[in-house]
């Protein structure tokens, strides 16, 4: 799939690259958290706020390249799992509307993810299953599969 080129950080926890639509050029970027849970991270995403240098996820570009946006985003997982390819990567929306977005990305591309991550989503508060398409997750958690 087509993705941006990325600028990986020192640590490989922050990445940042640069999306191009119809609105020009935003700068993107890629967070993975340490959670109090031992190998459990976040991983935020959204534009990176040009006064602050964070991340702000509220923003709504619409610069009509979010297929690609979103396939850059999980080409970060990758780097990041070589890295720590013992960690669980745990993904939600901002929103609903988010959320919905990302489970559309991941039901288009399962069958590829499959083949080197284990997928599930949050179907209940601490109630994870198996990723399938057709159900409304709360939350998405992704494994490197060992090989």
């Amino acid at each position: 799939m087509n993705k941006y080129p990325v600028v990986v950080g020192e640590t490989s926890m922050v990445f940042e690259f640069i999306g191009e639509g119809i609105n020009g050029s935003v700068s993107k970027l890629v967070i993975y958290s340490e959670t109090h849970l031992h190998n459990f991270y976040n991983l935020g995403f959204g534009d990176k706020d040009v006064v602050t240098g964070d991340i702000n996820d509220d923003v709504i570009t619409n610069n009509g390249d979010s297929e690609k946006v979103l396939a850059t985003v999980a080409s970060t997982i990758y780097t990041f799992t070589d890295k720590f390819p013992e960690a669980m990567v745990f993904a939600t929306g901002s929103t609903k509307a988010r959320t919905r977005l990302y489970r559309i990305g991941i039901t288009n591309n399962i069958e590829e993810i499959k083949e080197d991550f284990e997928v599930f989503g949050l179907v209940s508060e601490n109630h994870w299953q198996p990723f399938q398409k057709g159900v409304e997750f709360e939350a998405f958690l992704v494994k490197r599969k060992m090989k």
